[in-house]
């Protein structure tokens, strides 16, 4: 086979692959702008499903308990994570190499189980369901995937400007602020993405330890359509995949991700 054709050919299983992934979104999009309840087609385009967003007070609570929680996990995570990242990169010590081994069972066992185990375990310590359970629970599953992308960083960074700044006098927090962090910044901003992402999007481990009536916007979400799906939930999940790709590049055009452009 010549290169054109598996250049040709490369192409295409791209492009299905972007089809497969985005047509249901695209599909959701279109719909929050189809004037039928139930989806009929032909297609009329209508905004007032925003208009009925725009004055349905559960899901605009909902949506904005999910923001401000997720905007919580993630500076905790975020600051956790980078701290762990630097110790584990920096120091050696025992049982280091089983700490690193211990950040991935929380990301490969299924939420489903990671949730039961919270839900008995904050009830055992008495603290039982609502917002600080929900909290630590999202930063348990967050925490990990921080770790991991600002470990990642780091296995670039180049010891020697760490022991250049302390020849020249530095103390270690102005080694960690003045050249470790700026470095690893890409890292970290990716890590918190990762970590508004895992919280914002979480069902199990919300519907586990959320209180009655105190949904976040996945348990509303999932709520809702048990009770009668409404175009509703598509113009508010429109928005906030438009907001969501909006910050990823923004995120992208601003930080050096990939290295050297």
């Amino acid at each position: 086979m010549s290169n054109a054709f598996l250049a040709h050919l490369g192409r295409a299983y791209v492009g299905l692959i972007l089809f497969f992934l985005y047509a249901p979104i695209l599909v959701m999009a279109a719909m929050s702008f189809n004037a039928s309840e139930f989806y009929q087609l032909p297609f009329s385009f209508t905004t007032d499903w925003y208009a009925k967003l725009a004055g349905n007070r559960e899901i605009l609570s909902a949506a904005w308990r999910s923001v401000w929680i997720a905007v919580i996990v993630t500076a905790i995570a975020t600051s956790l994570g980078t701290a762990a990242s630097i110790a584990l990169f920096r120091y050696d010590f025992p049982g280091k190499r089983v700490l690193q081994v211990l950040l991935f069972p929380p990301i490969a066992i299924p939420w489903l189980i990671t949730g039961t185990a919270m839900l008995i375990f904050f009830f055992g310590i008495g603290l039982g369901r609502g917002t600080p359970a929900v909290i630590l629970g999202h930063v348990a599953l967050a925490l990990p995937y921080v770790i991991v992308v600002v470990s990642a960083r780091l296995t670039s960074f180049d010891r020697t400007l760490e022991e250049a700044a302390r020849s020249l006098g530095a103390s270690p927090w102005q080694i960690t602020r003045a050249v470790t962090v700026p470095w690893i910044l890409p890292g970290i901003i990716a890590g918190g993405l990762f970590a508004f992402a895992v919280s914002f999007d979480q069902f199990v481990v919300s519907y586990f330890l959320s209180e009655p009536g105190d949904s976040t916007l996945p348990v509303l979400i999932y709520t809702s359509i048990r009770k009668g799906f409404t175009p509703e939930i598509n113009a508010i999940s429109t928005i906030i995949i438009a907001v969501s790709m909006g910050i990823m590049l923004l995120a992208a055009r601003y930080s050096n991700f990939g290295g050297e452009r």
